[in-house]
C-alpha cells in the first residue's frame, strides 16, 4: 500500500478502507495546522497507477479473507476533494471495478473544494458513491476564520454546504474550541451555531485548539498578537455552542485533542450532554485540564 507522513482520518471512518488519493493539503496556510508539516511538499495527487495498485491489492486480500466485504472507502489526505470531477470519478469508477462490494466514498474536504464544482458534477459524484465528506469548518467566527487564514467565510460555508444539501452529499463538521481566542469563545460558539442552524451536517465534532511550537499561531502569540483561551473556556464553548444548537445532529467530543470524550444525538440527548460539560467545568480545575493539554504532544 502507498502511504505517505502521517495519515489522518476521523474517528468514525475507523471501519473505512484507507486509500491514498492525495497527500498533504492544497491550501496549506492555517494559522494553527501543523498536520502535514512532516511532508517534503505541501500537496500532491498520487499516480493514478498507484490507486489501482492499492485496490488491487486489497482485492487480493479480501478474497482471502473468505465472506470479508468492504463497504466504505475513505480517501486520505487534507482534502481529495479539491481533485476535478474527472479525477474523482475516475478513482470511484476504479474503486468500484475492483471492490464492487463499496457503497459510498469520503474524504476530508476544504469548502474552497465545493466551490469549483457544478451543481451537475456534485450530484454526478454523488451517483458515482461519493458521500460522508468530513469539512473542517473550526467555527462560523469571521474574524477568527480571518486571523487564522482559512481562505474562506462563513457566508461560503452556508452556500457550499447548501449546494452540497441539494446534491444529497452528506457531511460532518469539525470545531475547533479556542480558535476564537481568549475571552471570545463564547461569542465564537454563538456564532457557528447560527451557521450550523442554517446547514444539515450529520455530525459535528468538537475538538480542542491545541497549539504547536511549529505553527504559525505559536509565532502569533510570541509576537503578542493573539492570546490562548483557557481550557475552562474552551469547556464554556463547547457548552454554548451545543445549548444553541437547533438541528438534529450527533454532536460528539471524539478526537485525542478531548480530555473528556463523548457522544450524543440532538436534541434527544442534549440535556444529558449539557449535564456531562456542567460537571466538567464546575469540578474539574483549569490545571488539570491544562496538564492534560500539555501530554499531547502530537494529535
Amino acid at each position: 500500500m502507498h502511504y505517505t507522513g502521517t495519515i489522518w482520518r476521523p474517528p468514525y471512518e475507523a471501519a473505512s478502507l484507507l486509500i491514498e488519493a492525495t497527500a498533504g493539503c492544497t491550501h496549506h496556510k492555517c494559522k494553527f495546522c501543523t498536520l502535514y508539516n512532516d511532508l517534503p511538499f505541501p500537496f500532491r495527487m498520487s499516480p493514478m497507477e498507484d490507486i489501482e495498485s492499492d485496490l488491487q491489492e486489497v482485492k487480493r486480500a479480501v478474497k482471502g479473507c473468505g465472506s470479508r466485504r468492504i463497504r466504505r472507502v475513505f480517501l486520505t489526505g487534507a482534502n481529495p476533494f479539491v481533485l476535478s470531477y474527472d479525477k474523482l470519478a475516475a478513482i470511484a469508477k476504479q474503486i468500484r471495478r475492483r471492490l464492487p462490494s463499496v457503497e459510498s466514498i469520503g474524504s476530508f474536504a476544504r469548502i474552497t473544494d465545493v466551490t469549483t464544482k457544478t451543481d451537475e458534477e456534485l450530484a454526478e459524484l454523488r451517483a458515482f458513491g461519493y458521500d460522508g465528506l468530513t469539512i473542517g469548518i473550526e467555527t462560523g467566527d469571521e474574524e477568527a476564520l480571518r486571523f487564522m487564514n482559512k481562505g474562506y467565510t462563513s457566508q461560503d460555508i452556508c452556500s457550499q454546504c447548501q449546494r452540497l444539501d441539494a446534491a444529497g452529499i452528506r457531511y460532518s463538521f469539525f470545531y475547533l474550541a479556542g480558535i476564537s481566542g481568549a475571552g471570545r469563545g463564547e461569542i465564537g460558539a454563538k456564532r457557528t451555531a447560527d451557521l450550523c442552524n442554517q446547514t444539515h451536517p450529520v455530525l459535528i465534532g468538537a475538538n480542542m485548539l491545541t497549539v504547536y511550537p511549529d505553527s504559525e499561531l505559536y509565532a502569533e502569540i510570541r509576537r503578542g498578537n493573539w492570546q490562548e483561551e483557557g481550557e475552562l473556556e474552551k469547556y464554556k464553548e463547547v457548552r454554548t455552542l451545543m445549548e444553541n444548537l437547533q438541528i438534529p445532529t450527533v454532536f460528539a467530543a471524539m478526537g485525542a485533542s478531548n480530555a473528556y470524550q463523548f457522544q450524543g444525538q440532538l436534541p434527544k440527548d442534549k440535556k444529558k450532554l449539557l449535564s456531562l460539560l456542567d460537571e466538567i467545568i464546575g469540578n474539574i480545575s483549569e490545571e488539570e485540564l491544562r496538564q492534560y493539554r500539555d501530554s499531547v504532544h502530537h494529535l
